[in-house]
């Protein structure tokens, strides 16, 4: 008996064209056949002409979602299919009557293929041979030439993860790069078996941010492919990759197998640098230095990223808490460093120094502070001068442990005396009696005059805040 073969069809708003492209399929002359029409939240007459076409043709099935895009419906029609093998069919397309029949053979004669495709052809405001270049995996990983309507089996795609759901605007191709990345032939039939159709609003091209942005996804989700056929990631200038990865080298310390940013992440905060969190751990990306900081960090001076794990793991062996440092990363083009991570665990504190600020009611708020004084004191005590003391880079849970980070403005000295330590506060832009309550804690520790050191860190307020007008004194 023939396997069942499930033609997934995702519709959104294409009433012109959805009749033309379910009668190019139920014209196959392949048998036994399931068609899954998954409406996307359409808002024209799309699901009522799949409903009609369904009670006309029984192998017709019609799927409703509210609207989540191509890469959700095609993963919805997966997890309703019955088929052995799988074909996606685009609403506007259409199919020749012998591809199925042709590909399925293909791919019963042969337990090691993939991925069966053929020759298309572009028709509606374009006509002509969609000529595409042979496939080669090492070419995969440059460019897609495998059309978005090609054979494939359903435990593959379901192993594979199904398409990507985050805006990429190459799903096709990255799922092809997922189905593939374990190996497995392709092959393309000899035969113009798919029609792709050229209208107004078809994703053919793009613009340059989102040719970066499809660029940026590849490489993180796809990795080890890039490594293994291109050496590196890939560029923005594809096909210079294999060339720019020869004068590329990355340096990683600590136990990270693949560089960060290779993977599922989420943003945490998008500045100057970038925050990520991926794996329970925090990754920090530093900003791309200018051609003058390039070359010094590539040569002359460490980069911000290894001097964050140097100083946490410096902190923590002195017992003075920051978050577990696990690794970093350093990127380099010509010895020139053009990237750099930094990785550690996730902060024990949920709230920041900032928080203080202005909230007398916070609660155990003088407990807090006085936690806060102490841990700089033992700072201090070791040598450790963090020079970007500020209130967003303390952190502390509710019972006062406190944890300070981005670490790699901390520079070590032999001795750091009363003014230096004291002058250190400056950046804590609060109130007197908060001010107060750190310098007592502080002194406690250091063997300083309580009253002196409050008077000199209340006194001595960062130009910035001054200038500014707000000291909250």
């Amino acid at each position: 008996m023939k396997p069942l073969v499930s033609v997934i069809v995702p519709c959104y708003n294409m009433e012109q064209y959805l009749e033309e492209t379910l009668l190019s399929v139920v014209a196959s002359d392949y048998q036994p056949l399931e068609v899954l029409v998954i409406d996307d939240g359409s808002t024209d007459g799309s699901q009522a002409i799949a409903r009609q076409m369904a009670l006309q043709h029984p192998n017709i099935q019609v799927v409703s979602q509210q609207n989540a895009g191509v890469s959700a419906a095609r993963n919805n029609g997966l997890g309703c299919a019955k088929g052995e093998y799988i074909l996606p069919l685009d609403a506007d397309d259409r199919i020749g009557a012998t591809f199925i029949s042709h590909a399925v053979e293909a791919m019963e004669v042969n337990p090691a293929l993939k991925v069966v495709y053929c020759r298309a052809e572009f028709f509606g405001e374009r006509q002509g041979e969609w000529r595409l270049p042979p496939y080669s995996p090492a070419l995969l990983a440059r460019k897609n030439m495998i059309p978005a309507t090609a054979l494939y089996h359903r435990t593959d795609a379901l192993q594979a993860g199904g398409y990507c759901q985050e805006e990429m605007y190459r799903e096709d191709w990255d799922f092809w790069l997922s189905l593939l990345e374990q190996g497995g032939e392709v092959l393309r039939l000899d035969e113009t078996g798919f029609f792709y159709r050229i209208r107004t609003g078809s994703r053919r091209h793009l613009t340059s941010q989102q040719k970066r942005l499809v660029v940026d996804a590849i490489n993180r989700r796809h990795p080890e492919y890039m490594r293994r056929y291109l050496g590196g990631p890939l560029h923005y200038h594809r096909s210079w990759s294999r060339l720019l990865n020869f004068f590329r080298s990355e340096k990683i310390i600590g136990p990270i197998i693949s560089p960060p940013l290779r993977g599922t992440r989420r943003v945490l905060h998008c500045g100057r640098n970038t925050l990520y969190e991926q794996d329970g751990l925090v990754i920090k990306a530093f900003a791309k230095p200018g051609f003058l900081k390039a070359l010094l960090y590539g040569f002359f001076i460490k980069s911000k990223a290894r001097r964050s794990y140097e100083n946490a793991q410096r902190l923590m062996e002195n017992e003075v808490y920051t978050p577990d440092p696990v690794a970093y990363c350093e990127v380099r083009v010509c010895g020139f460093l053009r990237e750099s991570y930094y990785v550690c665990r996730k902060a024990v504190g949920t709230h920041t120094f900032n928080e203080l600020i202005g909230h007398p009611e916070f609660p155990n708020r003088n407990e807090i502070l006085s936690s806060i004084g102490w841990y700089t004191a033992c700072m201090h005590e070791i040598g450790a001068l963090h020079q970007d003391y500020s209130g967003g880079n303390i952190m502390f849970d509710e019972d006062g442990f406190v944890e300070v980070i981005d670490l790699n403005r901390i520079r070590w000295r032999k001795h750091i005396g009363f003014e230096e330590g004291c002058k250190n506060f400056e950046r804590l832009n609060i109130d007197r009696e908060a001010l107060t309550v750190m310098a007592e804690s502080y002194a406690a520790v250091r063997h300083f005059d309580p009253k002196k050191c409050a008077e000199y860190i209340i006194s001595h307020r960062w130009w910035k805040h001054i200038r500014q007008g707000i000291t909250n004194l």
